[in-house]
Parts: C-alpha cells; sequence; structure tokens
C-alpha cells in the first residue's frame, strides 16, 4: 500500500516539476516607467515555456523583443517581436538570453528588462524522487513550482481514497 502511494507521489512530483509559470513584469506595478525591473528580473527563475507577461495601457506602451545592442540602446532595429495589446503573454520557448524594451521612449526610463531563460530540469526516475522526498531539506521536498500544489493535493486525495476503499 505505502509502495503505490510513493508511487502516486513521484508521479505528482514529477508531473508538477514541468508546470509553467507565468512571470508578470513588475508584478502589481506593471510595465511603467521608474521601476527597476533588472531588480524584478533577478528575483525570479525563468525556464523554457515560461511564459512573461505584460500589463500596461494599451495606447501609452508597447513591448518589443530586441537583441542586446537593441537592449542597451533602447532601440528596436532589431526588433524580432512586438505586441501592444496591453495585456500580452510572450513564451519563452528557448534556453537563452531574452531582452524586452518599450518601443515608443519608455526604454529611456528603464522600461527594459532582460531575463536568463534555463532550461528544464531532466524530471528524476522514480526511484531517485523517492529518495529525494525522503530528505527533510531536499529540492524535492520543498515546495513544487508554482501552480501544482493543487494537482498534488488532488493526486494524493485520488490515493487516499483509492487505497482507503480497498481496491487493492
Amino acid at each position: 500500500m505505502s509502495l503505490i502511494l510513493l508511487l502516486l507521489i513521484s508521479a505528482a512530483a514529477t508531473i508538477s516539476s514541468v508546470t509553467a509559470t507565468d512571470h508578470i513584469v513588475g508584478a502589481n506595478r506593471g510595465w511603467n516607467p521608474g521601476i527597476n525591473y533588472t531588480l524584478w528580473a533577478n528575483n525570479h527563475t525563468f525556464y523554457v515555456n515560461d511564459l512573461i507577461s505584460f500589463r500596461y495601457q494599451k495606447n501609452q506602451y508597447n513591448v518589443f523583443e530586441v537583441n542586446q545592442t537593441g537592449y542597451d540602446n533602447c532601440t528596436t532595429d532589431s526588433a524580432t517581436g512586438n505586441w501592444s495589446s496591453g495585456k500580452d503573454f510572450i513564451l519563452l520557448d528557448k534556453a537563452k538570453r531574452y531582452y524586452f524594451i518599450c518601443g515608443n521612449g519608455g526604454c529611456f526610463s528603464g522600461m527594459k528588462v532582460s531575463v536568463l531563460v534555463h532550461p528544464l530540469p531532466t524530471p528524476p526516475s522514480a526511484s531517485t524522487a523517492a529518495a529525494e522526498i525522503s530528505k527533510p531539506n531536499s529540492a524535492a521536498a520543498r515546495a513544487p513550482r508554482s501552480g501544482s500544489m493543487a494537482f498534488v493535493g488532488l493526486v494524493l486525495w485520488i490515493g487516499w481514497i483509492w487505497l482507503g476503499s480497498g481496491w487493492i
């Protein structure tokens, strides 16, 4: 019985580790002048398939993805993407450094952010996950990435009902 519960926990930990996160630039302050976006970005860890979201006044600002030169000089000459909806969700689909700026002058007031996107960690094998979960200070024993706690709870609840009902 405990083996099945351990397998359920391992499956939940493995699946939850690939849950994407939506990083809202500037959090509740949004995409606006005068905010230290370098500090904001340094407090986040970005992985492949995460989203970066920009929230701003639609007719006032915009977002351009540029290269490092465009970022450093606040120019859109090298733009590889642009958005202007006011609620832009951008998929970070490659492990690399991304550069975003406001293309209508806001960049000169600090509206630029650079984020380093890391590859997805390889999921642990079931035996490795089980061993890590049993260690109180291990990465696997800590809370999974945002948004996955409900899934873990659901898996544990289903396992509890299944095991408690005498199906085995």
